[in-house]
């Protein structure tokens, strides 16, 4: 099962809900045989839930003056429905219900999306009489309000006991929600066959105050997050007096036919001991969601210390760590650069395994093409579920190689473009890309798809080892590299010169230097500013921004966001370029580069990659076990392995997801501070211990992870050893000598260490298929499901406290090349 499409880790807690169990007046329901699926309903935290439905009725999406026809509204509400004296009011069947007056609705303040309204004359239901004013004639009319009452204790209200409030708040828009900050879905449609599905954000406190899920109730370990409501409002062909859906999901006709899903949250924050010893970890924000997962459960146990997560630049901190034995504990997937003949000083753990992955949001539009299959106009307004992506496809993404890549109104030429009617030799976008459209399936061709968001894919400023690997990927491809050496793909496609690694093609004189550490932002292009308005010249990065880091990338994707820009607002103080509203379920055009961990947790889409063995593999828990079977020691690397795609074991891993990369722990054993070796041998023992778990739980591995193998875990409780052992570990490396037994369809690998010692390891993998080439350089333990660690094993017994703050650092801006300026060549 792909990352993303589900809450691995809690499918237990997956929950259907139908209208036929909940509504309580079936009889007028709109969809009477409406069941809803929410994929994952405890130790929720600020992430993506899948929700998934049948029953439904075929849709038609929101025209100006109505919501739209025979489609679902999504919410989240906090309160549970009480009487006069503060009681639940029970429902049938006896359970407890949610409190419309408590739901994040209406933000976005559009005909049937709105908390208020008119009404028409002798529709309103005696529950909404308390928020309704009686309308005098034409010009005043009856008009009703549902008010938001926050979990702070506030009230935005306009109508109370059936009176105005004099200067009252908008109930729509206010400090509580804003169409920017709500997770509302106010509309989300289905197929001709009554299906559909949404990826829904769940708010804590964090994000949306007025809710407060997630705050926290009691103390230390016994500390709850409070729980919240799902809510979903089925609605039909028209409101009750009225033509069309114009009004409020929260009026009762509407309100009364609702699914609730109780939802319950992890605790918000740290529930460490008072005065307990803070560690720090810096480097890789790929382990970032499986740290955050582990601190909550334990950081409070006796004794733990507050490991405090410091995401930055990987190579950053190996050196730091490297420079400075009390440097905070480094999280890498690469090894310190070293000179020729240089020593590493670094111990290094394997803690995670994981990678990056391409997120997508992308919806079906109206078929643009009147040779379509009758099924495509039926699918209009739904997700895509499925991408495959080439090597040679990702770097026409990352080069701004399709024309609706560079900003409107700037000069073109460069990549051959000529007209709106003739975009030249390269394709507006990826969706109109004949390279795109001959391996994904049919539907894609079809779609009248343009704009920015389908040209080019979201990335992360700043330098990390993220960038490198999928720099890497791509140039493993010879496809690839032929594109970007400027040779035309079979469509007669080029990339962007800017970025050709050909020196000759280039403008600059030089090639592009690759694979870099970084996503450059390479051609200056720029258009013309206008000087009647004040609008400035729009570069690369203002018309394609970079995302702040790759879990920003990935709950962009979830919530729609393109960072596309908005118009200028010439009245602002200061002037300024607007943000774009993001779009709604139905209207989703958002592709980014994330990593596994922020996939899984937005429960977006991620795209199949082209594997080096020539096969269209997705991110899974088994893709990324098959890659460990084809990593390679890093020549002259302390123990670490990576998936190399030149290599010919990653040629044969037919099954491999290309993308996948551990995460390694990195300390120097000569730090003379004993406490401060122990509490980094403790993080790195618990990491390996229970913390590679499967699971949604405080102290598990959430999903976006596949649990390391056995071989790599045995090596990191030795590496731990080491560190904590200090000083006295460290001995001149020499190469292991190893024999191997096979029984069945395990195997024990035996090795002879420096020291002496041996250490044995049980893997179901053959050893036969499962051998890794020695590493050049210090010896290193050859970590894959089929060998075995350079140092003696210990028994992990211990669990130990842990805590984290995961603060992202702001990198530096990618490279723009050359600030020459090119405009249009007419006017």
């Amino acid at each position: 099962m792909a990352f993303g499409t589900s809450a691995q880790a809690a499918e237990s807690s997956a929950v259907t809900v139908n209208a036929k169990d909940q509504d309580p007046d079936l009889a007028t329901a709109p969809m009477p045989e409406l069941s809803v699926t929410v994929s994952q309903t405890v130790d929720l935290v600020n992430q993506g839930l899948k929700i998934s439905w049948t029953g439904g009725k075929a849709s038609q999406p929101p025209v100006p003056g109505s919501g739209g026809t025979n489609f679902l509204q999504i919410f989240q509400c906090w309160g549970d429905l009480l009487d006069a004296n503060g009681n639940a009011v029970l429902d049938a069947s006896g359970n407890r219900q949610p409190d419309r007056t408590t739901c994040e609705y209406g933000a976005f303040n559009k005909s049937g999306q709105t908390r208020d309204g008119a009404r028409a004359t002798g529709s309103v239901a005696e529950q909404d009489q308390q928020y309704t004013v009686p309308g005098t004639n034409f010009l005043n009319p009856t008009f009703t309000a549902i008010p938001f009452h926050s979990a702070t204790g506030d009230v935005v209200a306009t109508i109370l006991d059936g009176k105005r409030v004099p200067g009252a708040k908008s109930v729509n828009v206010n400090e509580f929600q804003t169409s920017y900050t709500t997770n509302e879905i106010p509309w989300a449609g289905s197929g001709s066959d009554g299906t559909g599905s949404v990826n829904f954000e769940t708010q804590t406190a964090l994000q949306s105050i007025g809710l407060g899920c997630g705050s926290t109730d009691g103390t230390g370990e016994s500390a709850t997050g409070k729980p919240c409501w799902l809510v979903v409002v089925p609605r039909g062909t028209n409101d009750v007096g009225e033509v069309q859906n114009s009004s409020s999901g929260l009026f009762w006709d509407n309100w009364k036919h609702r699914l609730a899903i109780r939802l319950d949250f992890r605790a918000i924050g740290a529930h460490c001991s008072i005065g307990a010893t803070e560690r720090q970890l810096q480097g890789s924000e790929l382990v970032a969601n499986a740290v955050q997962s582990w601190q909550p459960k334990l950081c409070g146990a006796a004794g733990g210390a507050v490991y405090s997560h410091l995401t930055s630049v990987e190579s950053n901190a190996v050196t730091s760590a490297a420079n400075d034995p009390s440097a905070p504990l480094a999280l890498t997937s690469q090894a310190l650069s070293l000179p020729d003949g240089g020593k590493d000083p670094l111990t290094y753990a394997p803690i995670a395994l994981t990678g990056l992955s391409i997120a997508f949001a992308v919806d079906r539009t109206a078929p643009n093409d009147s040779s379509a299959p009758t099924d495509v106009s039926g699918r209009s307004n739904l997700p895509f579920t499925q991408m495959k992506l080439t090597p040679r496809v990702v770097s026409k993404l990352l080069t701004s190689s399709y024309v609706e890549a560079l900003p409107y109104g700037a000069d073109k030429s460069e990549i051959g473009y000529k007209s709106n009617a003739d975009p030249g030799h390269n394709a507006f976008n990826l969706v109109e890309d004949p390279d795109f459209q001959a391996i994904n399936e049919s539907d894609w061709r079809y779609q009248g798809l343009r704009g920015l968001a389908f040209a080019g894919v979201l990335v992360p400023q700043g330098r990390s080892d993220g960038a490198v690997a999928l720099w890497r990927y791509v140039l493993a491809d010879a496809d690839a590299r032929a594109f970007l050496n400027g040779d035309p793909d079979p469509w007669g496609m080029k990339v962007n010169p800017w970025f050709s690694t050909n020196p000759t093609v280039n403008p600059t004189g030089s090639a592009l230097e690759l694979p870099a550490d970084n996503y450059p932002k390479a051609d200056p292009i720029e258009s013309p500013p206008n000087s009647s308005d004040g609008t400035p010249s729009i570069n690369l990065v203002t018309w394609r921004p970079f995302t702040n880091d790759y879990d920003t990338g990935g709950k962009l994707v979830l919530q729609g966001d393109g960072l596309l820009l908005g118009s200028w607002d010439a009245q602002g103080s200061p002037p300024k370029f607007t943000k774009t509203v993001r779009r709604l379920p139905g209207y989703q055009a958002v592709l980014s580069v994330t990593d596994l961990g922020a996939s899984a947790r937005y429960g977006v889409y991620t795209a199949a990659l082209l594997n080096p063995a020539g096969e269209f593999v997705a991110p899974t828990v088994s893709s990324l076990t098959a890659a460990v079977d084809a990593m390679k020691p890093t020549p002259g690397s302390s123990g670490i392995v990576e998936f190399d795609p030149t290599s010919s074991e990653s040629k044969s891993a037919s099954a491999a997801y290309p993308l996948a990369m551990p995460v390694y722990a990195a300390a120097r054993a000569d730090d003379p501070d004993a406490a401060l070796r122990e509490s980094y041998a403790s993080f790195i023992r618990y990491a390996v211990g229970a913390g590679q778990q499967p699971g949604s739980a405080d102290g598990q591995l959430p999903d976006g992870y596949a649990p390391i193998p056995a071989a790599w875990a045995a090596a990191a409780v030795a590496a731990a050893d080491r560190i904590a052992a200090g000083p006295a570990s460290i001995s001149p490396p020499q190469p292991p000598t190893s024999s191997t037994t096979t029984s069945g369809a395990s195997s024990t690998n035996a090795r002879t260490f420096a020291g002496g010692g041996t250490a044995a390891v049980t893997s179901d993998v053959d050893s036969a298929s499962s051998d890794q080439p020695s590493p050049t350089g210090p010896a290193a333990p050859a970590l894959s499901s089929g060998t075995t660690p350079d140092d003696p094993i210990s028994t992990l017994s211990a669990v130990v406290p842990l805590a984290v703050m995961v603060v992202i650092l702001a990198g530096v801006i990618g490279t723009i090349a050359g600030r020459r300026k090119r405009l249009p060549t007419k006017t």
